[in-house]
């Protein structure tokens, strides 16, 4: 049956429902102006209060409100209606993420002022008759790049003349050329489906055509591509995208990190002769309102994203790839709680239309999901081109131990040694920013710690402060201790990339290295000019956190070490071992994927961990049945549910007694358990107090009902947040 808000056509004095991007708790009622009929989807301007903000019709209203009290809709904003299957989206993922409708909603809005017809853009063309006027060099190249082809704006005009926008003004005011206000254009290229991609191996083939054809049919599926690091799954996909384009259809690819759009970006080019359009973080608001209205006008075919992107208004949306989609960069941990993989197939089956998960190291939820024959798997065993997959060797620190004050083993540096030394490039990976995770007075012991959040102050050398990695609060190293007094007493503790690169000069002088780190890339710009300089064999040595560890294709990078192999491998965590695995394989994928031989090496205090062995062996998939049969006993996702209440607030006791309230109501069903309330371990975030609570259930057991009715039961002030996480990632 059709969903409630795909109603008919409201006439003038209707009432209609408008969903406001707001956290409300559902759509508000208006009445429908004289001279405007709304239908489902308009974006329309009403009264809230003594403002007025924009909304979406949502459909018929309930006709609760009594009609004296009945305020009117505004006015009708020129902005293309937001698609049926997008609000049908906006409520399935608010019912399952167990938050407002309109707080999911503002994520499609994305910027307000993509909600505004665009100003016109000044466009200039050649007048018939010119007057006779000085003629310059600049002059006659603006007006030969205007008599080849359509009026165009100033900028656009002079950049190709190789001349300043002020030469083309100056034309117009000497009546050579014209101006006239036109529509604006599109701005984004037509990817051409037509061009040929690169050849493909008979596996690769076979692979791109399984994809390519449930594009061209259309309808839900989905599809692991499961590859080896370096099996040319973009090109294969890519396949798929063309099969899109030809069909008149849009393709959202989404990634987990803006870094990785540099190569990716440079493939697409090279494939389809047009750049996509990209939605990130890391867009100006210009940027943003012209990417959205792109998208909701149909005129960006192809849109490559992070996770936010997958609530952009497809009208044609025909395919859906999750790059990287076992990467915890796709769960959305502020505000809506989501995760874009998730999520993402949900979109797909509400489209009806296929999506692709690529990895090389898919997620367990994902590999059970084959397994039980809910998604396709299309596998490419073998690196492109018949690049060999490189050796990896553990490095037992207890027995292969580094000089004291270093954290490069001896075995490790030999390594470099012989690389660097015969032309090779090298990577060192410490998934650990700045100099040091902690900085102690060597008098007292104190610990210098946010003041904000219970965690370590990080000392980041390269610009002289202390910073908290989770709330972003620096300071400058004081120069006595706030305890003792000792004067000059600070010490630094344990191993961060800058430190790292601080022994690097050390042992090897002369060796030109670069720090990759979110905070030495700060977008895909520093990201661009880093590729261009590693990829010109400008560095040699490249010391970098999980931002470089996949998607990257070096070709003379032959030697990867890993510093810390056992960093993440404790603390708790569900999925520590797979999360660790996995970053582990990527960043092991990084060598050899050209004709050089790669070698690995990873140092570890446990080289017994399965982790470890599963590494060594090459035995992946051995080690997710392994994993998978450990979280089954346990009842653990994807065998079982899972719900996280998070509490905080300013008042340390409101947010006690708001704890255990929750805890008085917790449901009390067959199968189901509740955990907590228990100081979660950062338990100050932002000056913010957090208790977490954790709901447990069965895989059959619908837990969305369940905590509605348990958050409507517990009392708790208004100064106290409750954040709803379902099917959490972070415990922390």
């Amino acid at each position: 049956m059709p969903p409630p808000h795909a109603s008919s056509r409201r006439r003038p004095g209707d009432r209609v429902s408008v969903l406001l991007p707001l956290p409300l708790a559902g759509a508000y009622e208006y009445r429908v102006p004289d001279g405007l009929a709304a239908e489902p989807g308009d974006f329309v301007v009403v009264p809230l209060g003594a403002r007025e903000t924009a909304g979406v019709v949502w459909g018929a209203a309930t006709g609760d409100v009594a009609e004296e009290k009945l305020k009117t809709i505004s006015r009708p904003l020129e902005a293309p209606p937001l698609p049926e299957v997008s609000r049908r989206f906006v409520d399935w993922v608010a019912a399952y993420t167990v938050h407002a409708a309109g707080a999911v909603l503002k994520m499609a809005i994305g910027v307000p002022g993509a909600l505004h017809a665009p100003k016109p853009v000044v466009a200039y063309a050649l007048n018939p008759e010119p007057p006779d006027i000085r003629m310059t060099p600049a002059r006659r190249r603006v007006l030969r790049v205007l008599a080849e082809g359509p009026p165009r704006p100033a900028t656009e005009v002079a950049r190709e003349a190789g001349t300043s926008p002020s030469v083309v003004r100056g034309l117009a005011a000497a009546g050579a050329i014209s101006a006239a206000d036109v529509p604006a254009g599109p701005v984004v290229g037509v990817p051409d489906w037509r061009r040929p991609g690169l050849a493909l191996s008979p596996t690769q083939a076979a692979a791109a055509e399984d994809l390519r054809g449930k594009t061209e049919r259309g309808g839900f599926a989905v599809t692991l591509l499961d590859g080896v690091p370096g099996a040319g799954k973009t090109e294969v996909y890519f396949q798929a995208v063309a099969e899109a384009l030809k069909q008149g259809r849009q393709t959202l690819v989404l990634l987990p990190e803006i870094a990785l759009t540099v190569q990716w970006l440079a493939r697409f080019r090279a494939r389809f002769g047009a750049a996509p359009v990209e939605w990130h973080s890391d867009l100006t608001p210009a940027q943003r309102r012209t990417a959205w209205r792109a998208v909701a006008e149909g005129r960006a075919r192809v849109v490559v994203g992070a996770r936010s992107a997958l609530f952009l208004p497809f009208p044609e949306l025909g395919l859906i790839v999750v790059d990287e989609e076992h990467d915890t960069a796709y769960k959305q941990e502020d505000g809506v709680v989501y995760n874009a993989r998730d999520m993402g197939v949900v979109r797909a089956r509400l489209g009806a239309i296929p999506i692709v998960l690529v990895s090389a190291t898919p997620s367990l939820e994902t590999v059970v999901n084959v397994g039980r024959g809910r998604y396709a798997s299309v596998h490419l065993p073998d690196r492109h081109a018949g690049a060999a997959l490189p050796e990896v060797s553990l490095v037992d620190m207890r027995r292969d131990t580094p000089p004291r004050g270093r954290w490069i083993s001896p075995v490790l540096c030999a390594a470099l040694e012989r690389t660097l030394g015969g032309g090779g490039q090298a990577m060192l990976f410490l998934n650990r920013r700045g100099y040091a995770p902690l900085t102690l007075c060597r008098r007292c012991g104190h610990r210098l710690q946010c003041p904000r959040c219970t965690a370590w102050l990080v000392e980041h050398r390269r610009t002289g402060r202390l910073q908290c990695h989770h709330c972003g609060y620096a300071v400058r190293l004081p120069g006595r201790c706030p305890s003792c007094e000792a004067e000059e007493s600070f010490a630094a503790c344990g191993p961060g990339v800058e430190r790292l690169a601080e022994e690097v000069d050390a042992l090897f002088p002369g060796v030109r290295h670069a720090i990759a780190a979110s905070d030495t890339i700060p977008g895909p710009r520093a990201a661009a000019d880093l590729v261009r300089r590693i990829e010109d064999h400008d560095i040699d040595l490249v010391i970098g956190t999980q931002i470089v560890a996949k998607g990257y294709h070096f070709p003379l990078l032959t030697l990867v070490g890993v510093v810390d192999g056992d960093l993440g491998l404790g603390g708790g965590d569900l999925r520590a071992a797979e999360r660790m695995y996995a970053l582990l394989y990527q960043v092991a994928g990084r060598a050899g994927r050209a004709q050089r031989a790669g070698r690995v090496l990873v140092q570890t205090y446990m080289p017994e961990h399965p982790v470890m062995a599963a590494l060594v062996s090459g035995d992946r998939d051995r080690f997710l049945e392994a994993e998978a049969a450990v979280r089954e006993r346990a009842g653990m996702p994807p065998f079982g549910r899972l719900v996280a209440l998070i509490v905080s607030g300013r008042d340390e006791g409101a947010v006690d007694e708001a704890a255990r309230c929750l805890r008085r109501a917790a449901p009390r069903s067959q199968g189901v358990d509740v955990l907590g309330p228990a100081p979660a371990p950062i338990a100050r975030l932002r000056g913010r107090h957090r208790r977490r609570l954790l709901l447990k259930a069965g895989k059959q057991v619908n837990v969305q009902p369940l905590v509605r009715r348990w958050l409507a039961a517990a009392k708790t002030p208004g100064t106290v947040r409750i954040q709803v996480d379902v099917d959490p990632y972070s415990f922390l």
